[in-house]
Protein backbone atom coordinates (compact mmCIF):
# COMPACT_ATOMS: atom_id res chain seq x y z
CA UNK A 1 0.00 0.00 0.00
CA UNK A 2 1.49 3.39 -0.86
CA UNK A 3 2.29 5.62 1.87
CA UNK A 4 -0.81 8.57 2.50
CA UNK A 5 1.55 11.00 1.48
CA UNK A 6 1.58 9.61 -2.23
CA UNK A 7 -2.29 8.56 -1.77
CA UNK A 8 -3.00 12.10 -1.10
CA UNK A 9 -0.57 13.24 -4.02
CA UNK A 10 -2.78 11.43 -6.74
CA UNK A 11 -5.94 12.79 -5.35
CA UNK A 12 -4.65 16.17 -5.95
CA UNK A 13 -3.20 15.28 -9.51
CA UNK A 14 -6.01 16.99 -11.70
CA UNK A 15 -5.75 14.09 -14.21
CA UNK A 16 -7.25 11.89 -11.14
CA UNK A 17 -9.80 14.30 -11.35
CA UNK A 18 -10.23 13.33 -14.64
CA UNK A 19 -10.12 9.57 -14.16
CA UNK A 20 -12.61 10.22 -11.82
CA UNK A 21 -15.15 11.91 -14.24
CA UNK A 22 -14.14 9.52 -16.81
CA UNK A 23 -13.39 12.31 -19.29
CA UNK A 24 -12.79 11.23 -22.73
CA UNK A 25 -11.25 15.03 -23.56
CA UNK A 26 -8.33 13.79 -21.52
CA UNK A 27 -8.03 10.81 -24.08
CA UNK A 28 -4.75 10.92 -25.49
CA UNK A 29 -3.22 13.49 -22.66
CA UNK A 30 -2.08 10.21 -20.73
CA UNK A 31 -2.96 6.75 -19.38
CA UNK A 32 -2.78 5.45 -15.74
CA UNK A 33 -1.84 2.11 -14.65
CA UNK A 34 -3.48 -0.17 -11.89
CA UNK A 35 -0.77 -2.15 -9.89
CA UNK A 36 -3.54 -4.60 -8.47
CA UNK A 37 -4.51 -5.78 -12.27
CA UNK A 38 -1.32 -4.76 -14.40
CA UNK A 39 -3.30 -3.10 -17.03
CA UNK A 40 -3.00 0.53 -17.83
CA UNK A 41 -6.36 2.30 -19.34
CA UNK A 42 -7.29 5.50 -20.80
CA UNK A 43 -9.02 8.05 -18.65
CA UNK A 44 -12.48 7.58 -19.87
CA UNK A 45 -12.26 3.76 -19.56
CA UNK A 46 -16.06 2.51 -18.27
CA UNK A 47 -14.38 -0.19 -16.05
CA UNK A 48 -15.10 -0.13 -12.57
CA UNK A 49 -12.45 2.84 -10.90
CA UNK A 50 -9.26 1.94 -9.17
CA UNK A 51 -7.62 3.07 -5.83
CA UNK A 52 -5.98 5.80 -5.84
CA UNK A 53 -3.51 4.35 -4.17
CA UNK A 54 -3.03 1.44 -6.91
CA UNK A 55 -2.99 4.55 -9.40
CA UNK A 56 0.12 5.50 -11.76
CA UNK A 57 0.29 7.81 -13.90
CA UNK A 58 2.21 7.70 -17.73
CA UNK A 59 2.45 10.17 -20.39
CA UNK A 60 2.05 7.99 -23.11
CA UNK A 61 1.36 4.03 -23.72
CA UNK A 62 4.42 3.13 -24.16
CA UNK A 63 5.95 4.04 -20.67
CA UNK A 64 3.56 2.57 -19.21
CA UNK A 65 3.88 -1.18 -20.99
CA UNK A 66 7.91 -0.31 -20.50
CA UNK A 67 6.55 -0.28 -16.63
CA UNK A 68 5.19 -4.02 -17.01
CA UNK A 69 1.62 -2.68 -17.49
CA UNK A 70 -0.35 -4.60 -20.47
CA UNK A 71 -2.98 -2.26 -22.27
CA UNK A 72 -6.60 -2.74 -21.22
CA UNK A 73 -8.97 -4.64 -23.42
CA UNK A 74 -12.12 -2.65 -22.79
CA UNK A 75 -10.75 0.72 -23.51
CA UNK A 76 -7.71 -0.08 -25.87
CA UNK A 77 -5.72 2.61 -24.66
CA UNK A 78 -2.90 1.70 -27.12
CA UNK A 79 -5.13 2.50 -29.88
CA UNK A 80 -4.87 6.51 -30.85
CA UNK A 81 -7.71 8.01 -29.82
CA UNK A 82 -8.64 9.62 -33.25
CA UNK A 83 -8.32 5.86 -34.99
CA UNK A 84 -10.36 4.57 -32.07
CA UNK A 85 -13.11 7.20 -32.70
CA UNK A 86 -13.23 6.78 -36.34
CA UNK A 87 -13.97 3.21 -36.41
CA UNK A 88 -16.53 3.78 -34.22
CA UNK A 89 -18.06 6.60 -35.92
CA UNK A 90 -17.59 4.13 -39.20
CA UNK A 91 -19.45 1.47 -37.17
CA UNK A 92 -22.61 4.30 -36.57
CA UNK A 93 -22.37 5.30 -39.88
CA UNK A 94 -23.38 1.41 -40.84
CA UNK A 95 -25.88 0.84 -38.51
CA UNK A 96 -28.24 4.06 -39.49
CA UNK A 97 -27.61 2.80 -43.18
CA UNK A 98 -28.79 -0.65 -42.71
CA UNK A 99 -31.52 0.19 -39.77
CA UNK A 100 -35.67 -0.09 -40.80
CA UNK A 101 -35.57 3.00 -38.65
CA UNK A 102 -33.25 5.82 -37.57
CA UNK A 103 -31.59 4.29 -34.48
CA UNK A 104 -31.42 6.29 -30.98
CA UNK A 105 -28.74 8.72 -30.13
CA UNK A 106 -28.43 6.19 -26.95
CA UNK A 107 -28.11 3.11 -29.24
CA UNK A 108 -25.64 4.90 -31.88
CA UNK A 109 -23.37 6.25 -28.92
CA UNK A 110 -23.09 2.75 -27.63
CA UNK A 111 -22.48 0.97 -31.01
CA UNK A 112 -19.22 3.67 -31.25
CA UNK A 113 -18.37 2.48 -27.39
CA UNK A 114 -18.72 6.43 -26.76
CA UNK A 115 -20.72 8.17 -24.40
CA UNK A 116 -23.97 9.82 -25.49
CA UNK A 117 -23.13 13.53 -25.28
CA UNK A 118 -19.12 12.52 -26.45
CA UNK A 119 -20.47 10.48 -29.68
CA UNK A 120 -22.61 13.35 -30.65
CA UNK A 121 -19.92 15.64 -30.89
CA UNK A 122 -17.31 13.44 -32.24
CA UNK A 123 -19.57 12.49 -35.09
CA UNK A 124 -20.90 15.59 -36.25
CA UNK A 125 -16.55 16.91 -36.35
CA UNK A 126 -16.02 13.60 -38.23
CA UNK A 127 -19.03 13.73 -40.76
CA UNK A 128 -20.05 17.33 -40.34
CA UNK A 129 -23.52 16.47 -40.03
CA UNK A 130 -25.61 15.74 -36.47
CA UNK A 131 -26.34 12.05 -36.63
CA UNK A 132 -30.11 12.95 -37.00
CA UNK A 133 -29.05 15.40 -40.17
CA UNK A 134 -27.03 12.08 -41.23
CA UNK A 135 -30.01 9.78 -41.05
CA UNK A 136 -32.20 12.41 -43.01
CA UNK A 137 -29.83 12.67 -45.57
CA UNK A 138 -29.74 8.72 -46.34
CA UNK A 139 -33.39 9.22 -46.32
CA UNK A 140 -33.46 11.60 -48.66
CA UNK A 141 -30.91 9.87 -51.16
CA UNK A 142 -32.88 7.02 -50.90
CA UNK A 143 -36.36 8.49 -51.95
CA UNK A 144 -34.22 10.85 -54.70
CA UNK A 145 -33.31 7.04 -55.81
CA UNK A 146 -36.24 5.80 -55.94
CA UNK A 147 -38.50 8.50 -57.60
CA UNK A 148 -36.11 8.92 -60.38
CA UNK A 149 -36.47 5.28 -61.08
CA UNK A 150 -39.92 6.10 -61.40
CA UNK A 151 -41.78 4.24 -58.08
CA UNK A 152 -44.61 5.97 -56.72
CA UNK A 153 -44.29 8.71 -54.07
CA UNK A 154 -46.04 6.57 -51.89
CA UNK A 155 -43.53 3.52 -52.33
CA UNK A 156 -40.91 5.96 -52.23
CA UNK A 157 -41.96 7.00 -48.64
CA UNK A 158 -41.74 3.63 -47.37
CA UNK A 159 -38.97 2.43 -49.01
CA UNK A 160 -36.91 5.40 -48.30
CA UNK A 161 -37.50 5.04 -44.33
CA UNK A 162 -40.03 7.81 -43.55
CA UNK A 163 -42.38 6.16 -40.82
CA UNK A 164 -44.61 9.02 -41.92
CA UNK A 165 -45.89 11.07 -44.81
CA UNK A 166 -45.64 14.32 -43.37
CA UNK A 167 -42.11 13.87 -42.73
CA UNK A 168 -41.50 12.61 -46.04
CA UNK A 169 -43.17 15.69 -47.20
CA UNK A 170 -40.66 17.92 -44.61
CA UNK A 171 -37.87 16.34 -45.69
CA UNK A 172 -37.82 15.29 -48.92
CA UNK A 173 -38.67 18.47 -50.90
CA UNK A 174 -36.38 20.73 -49.14
CA UNK A 175 -33.70 18.19 -50.09
CA UNK A 176 -35.02 17.88 -53.70
CA UNK A 177 -35.99 21.47 -54.03
CA UNK A 178 -39.42 20.91 -55.30
CA UNK A 179 -42.59 18.66 -54.78
CA UNK A 180 -41.53 15.18 -54.59
CA UNK A 181 -44.08 14.04 -57.39
CA UNK A 182 -42.27 17.14 -59.56
CA UNK A 183 -39.24 15.55 -59.03
CA UNK A 184 -40.01 11.77 -60.42
CA UNK A 185 -41.88 13.90 -63.14
CA UNK A 186 -38.93 15.54 -64.70
CA UNK A 187 -39.73 18.81 -62.34
CA UNK A 188 -43.17 18.96 -63.25
CA UNK A 189 -44.51 22.74 -61.92
CA UNK A 190 -40.80 23.49 -60.51
CA UNK A 191 -39.54 26.54 -61.32
CA UNK A 192 -35.65 27.08 -62.33
CA UNK A 193 -34.33 30.55 -62.51
CA UNK A 194 -30.67 30.01 -65.18
CA UNK A 195 -27.94 31.88 -67.05
CA UNK A 196 -25.75 30.77 -69.46
CA UNK A 197 -22.39 32.94 -70.03
CA UNK A 198 -18.83 32.56 -71.12
CA UNK A 199 -15.65 31.91 -69.17
CA UNK A 200 -12.01 31.93 -69.99
CA UNK A 201 -12.10 28.18 -69.85
CA UNK A 202 -15.47 27.89 -71.76
CA UNK A 203 -19.12 28.09 -71.19
CA UNK A 204 -21.14 28.12 -68.31
CA UNK A 205 -23.93 27.35 -67.29
CA UNK A 206 -25.77 28.89 -63.55
CA UNK A 207 -29.53 27.61 -62.37
CA UNK A 208 -30.86 28.19 -58.83
CA UNK A 209 -33.77 27.49 -56.69
CA UNK A 210 -35.52 29.70 -54.57
CA UNK A 211 -33.03 28.45 -51.83
CA UNK A 212 -29.44 28.76 -53.80
CA UNK A 213 -27.63 27.79 -56.61
CA UNK A 214 -27.86 24.25 -57.38
CA UNK A 215 -26.03 23.62 -60.75
CA UNK A 216 -22.86 25.18 -61.87
CA UNK A 217 -21.51 23.69 -65.16
CA UNK A 218 -18.99 24.09 -67.50
CA UNK A 219 -18.25 23.27 -71.24
CA UNK A 220 -17.33 23.28 -74.24
CA UNK A 221 -20.29 25.39 -75.94
CA UNK A 222 -23.67 26.42 -73.97
CA UNK A 223 -26.19 25.12 -76.44
CA UNK A 224 -24.42 21.64 -75.08
CA UNK A 225 -24.70 22.40 -71.27
CA UNK A 226 -28.54 23.93 -71.86
CA UNK A 227 -29.45 20.44 -73.66
CA UNK A 228 -28.01 18.39 -70.61
CA UNK A 229 -29.68 20.72 -68.31
CA UNK A 230 -33.56 20.49 -69.71
CA UNK A 231 -32.82 16.45 -69.96
CA UNK A 232 -32.47 16.59 -66.09
CA UNK A 233 -35.39 18.35 -66.14
CA UNK A 234 -37.65 18.36 -68.88
CA UNK A 235 -40.92 18.79 -67.21
CA UNK A 236 -39.54 21.89 -65.44
CA UNK A 237 -40.28 25.77 -66.22
CA UNK A 238 -36.92 27.14 -66.77
CA UNK A 239 -36.79 30.95 -66.69
CA UNK A 240 -33.85 33.11 -67.93
CA UNK A 241 -32.09 35.55 -65.32
CA UNK A 242 -33.16 38.73 -64.39
CA UNK A 243 -30.92 41.76 -63.27
CA UNK A 244 -30.60 40.36 -59.85
CA UNK A 245 -29.67 36.67 -61.42
CA UNK A 246 -27.33 37.80 -63.74
CA UNK A 247 -25.75 39.92 -60.91
CA UNK A 248 -25.28 36.40 -59.48
CA UNK A 249 -24.11 35.02 -62.43
CA UNK A 250 -21.54 37.24 -62.31
CA UNK A 251 -19.88 36.36 -59.50
CA UNK A 252 -19.86 32.78 -60.35
CA UNK A 253 -18.13 33.72 -63.45
CA UNK A 254 -15.31 35.97 -60.74
CA UNK A 255 -15.21 32.52 -58.93
CA UNK A 256 -13.88 30.57 -62.09
CA UNK A 257 -11.57 33.37 -63.18
CA UNK A 258 -10.01 33.44 -59.75
CA UNK A 259 -11.02 30.22 -57.91
CA UNK A 260 -9.07 31.59 -54.31
CA UNK A 261 -11.29 33.89 -53.78
CA UNK A 262 -13.49 34.18 -51.00
CA UNK A 263 -16.71 33.85 -52.18
CA UNK A 264 -20.51 33.78 -50.42
CA UNK A 265 -22.74 32.39 -52.59
CA UNK A 266 -25.85 31.07 -51.60
CA UNK A 267 -25.62 27.71 -52.54
CA UNK A 268 -28.96 24.86 -52.80
CA UNK A 269 -26.57 21.53 -52.11
CA UNK A 270 -28.48 18.30 -52.17
CA UNK A 271 -27.08 14.82 -51.99
CA UNK A 272 -26.51 11.61 -50.61
CA UNK A 273 -25.57 11.93 -46.45
CA UNK A 274 -21.94 10.69 -47.66
CA UNK A 275 -21.50 13.25 -50.50
CA UNK A 276 -22.70 16.13 -48.43
CA UNK A 277 -19.72 14.50 -45.77
CA UNK A 278 -17.65 15.02 -48.75
CA UNK A 279 -18.18 18.31 -49.97
CA UNK A 280 -18.31 19.98 -46.43
CA UNK A 281 -14.76 18.62 -46.76
CA UNK A 282 -14.11 20.21 -49.81
CA UNK A 283 -14.80 23.62 -48.89
CA UNK A 284 -12.79 23.42 -45.73
CA UNK A 285 -9.63 22.61 -48.11
CA UNK A 286 -7.59 26.20 -48.69
CA UNK A 287 -7.03 27.23 -51.88
CA UNK A 288 -3.79 26.38 -53.14
CA UNK A 289 -3.64 23.28 -51.54
CA UNK A 290 -4.36 19.68 -53.13
CA UNK A 291 -5.20 15.97 -50.62
CA UNK A 292 -5.57 12.70 -52.39
CA UNK A 293 -8.66 11.00 -52.66
CA UNK A 294 -7.37 8.05 -49.89
CA UNK A 295 -6.47 11.29 -47.40
CA UNK A 296 -9.79 12.77 -47.95
CA UNK A 297 -11.48 9.69 -47.17
CA UNK A 298 -9.83 9.06 -44.05
CA UNK A 299 -10.42 13.00 -43.63
CA UNK A 300 -13.98 12.43 -42.86
CA UNK A 301 -13.65 9.31 -40.86
CA UNK A 302 -13.79 6.93 -43.91
CA UNK A 303 -10.46 5.35 -44.07
CA UNK A 304 -10.31 3.42 -47.00
CA UNK A 305 -13.10 4.70 -48.99
CA UNK A 306 -11.01 6.20 -51.67
CA UNK A 307 -13.18 5.38 -54.41
CA UNK A 308 -16.33 6.65 -53.23
CA UNK A 309 -14.72 9.86 -52.13
CA UNK A 310 -13.80 9.72 -55.96
CA UNK A 311 -17.52 9.03 -57.10
CA UNK A 312 -18.96 11.71 -54.57
CA UNK A 313 -16.30 14.61 -56.31
CA UNK A 314 -18.04 13.12 -59.59
CA UNK A 315 -21.50 13.99 -58.75
CA UNK A 316 -21.17 17.53 -57.08
CA UNK A 317 -22.73 19.26 -59.55
CA UNK A 318 -21.33 22.94 -58.31
CA UNK A 319 -18.45 23.70 -60.07
CA UNK A 320 -15.41 25.62 -58.17
CA UNK A 321 -18.25 26.63 -55.91
CA UNK A 322 -17.41 22.79 -54.65
CA UNK A 323 -13.97 22.47 -55.07
CA UNK A 324 -13.36 19.00 -55.78
CA UNK A 325 -10.59 20.24 -58.51
CA UNK A 326 -8.52 20.71 -55.80
CA UNK A 327 -8.45 16.81 -54.69
CA UNK A 328 -5.59 14.73 -56.79
CA UNK A 329 -4.50 11.53 -56.93
CA UNK A 330 -2.24 9.34 -54.24
CA UNK A 331 0.50 10.27 -56.89
CA UNK A 332 0.02 14.20 -57.04
CA UNK A 333 -1.35 13.56 -60.60
CA UNK A 334 -4.43 15.58 -61.79
CA UNK A 335 -7.19 13.68 -63.44
CA UNK A 336 -11.03 12.83 -62.52
CA UNK A 337 -12.85 16.40 -63.10
CA UNK A 338 -16.35 16.07 -64.51
CA UNK A 339 -15.64 18.94 -66.52
CA UNK A 340 -12.41 18.12 -67.92
CA UNK A 341 -8.87 17.61 -66.73
CA UNK A 342 -7.39 20.27 -68.29
CA UNK A 343 -9.76 23.16 -66.76
CA UNK A 344 -8.66 21.40 -63.83
CA UNK A 345 -5.13 22.12 -64.04
CA UNK A 346 -6.12 25.29 -64.74
CA UNK A 347 -8.08 25.75 -61.70
CA UNK A 348 -4.84 24.59 -59.58
CA UNK A 349 -2.63 26.65 -61.50
CA UNK A 350 -4.81 29.80 -61.30
CA UNK A 351 -5.05 29.03 -57.22
CA UNK A 352 -1.15 28.43 -56.86
CA UNK A 353 -0.35 31.76 -58.77
CA UNK A 354 -3.11 33.81 -56.48
CA UNK A 355 -1.37 31.97 -53.74
CA UNK A 356 2.79 32.60 -54.50
CA UNK A 357 1.58 36.55 -55.54
CA UNK A 358 -0.08 37.00 -51.97
CA UNK A 359 3.14 35.44 -50.19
Amino acid sequence: MRPATQTQAVLEDPRWAQIAARDPAADGAFVYGVTTTGVYCRPSCPARRAKPDHVRFFATPAQAAQAGFRPCRRCRPETPTATRHAAGIEAACRLIATAEEPPSLDALAACAGLSRFHFHRVFKAATGLTPKAYAAGLRAGRARAALAAGAPVTAALYESGFGASSRFYAEASGRLGMAPRAWRDGGTGARLRFALGETSLGAILVAATEKGIAAIELGDDAETLLVRFQARFPEATLIGGDADFERLVARVVALVEQPGAAADLPLDIRGTAFQERVWRALRRIAPGETISYAALAERIGAKGAARAVASACAANRLAVAIPCHRVVRGDGAVSGYAWGVERKRALLAREANGVKNKA
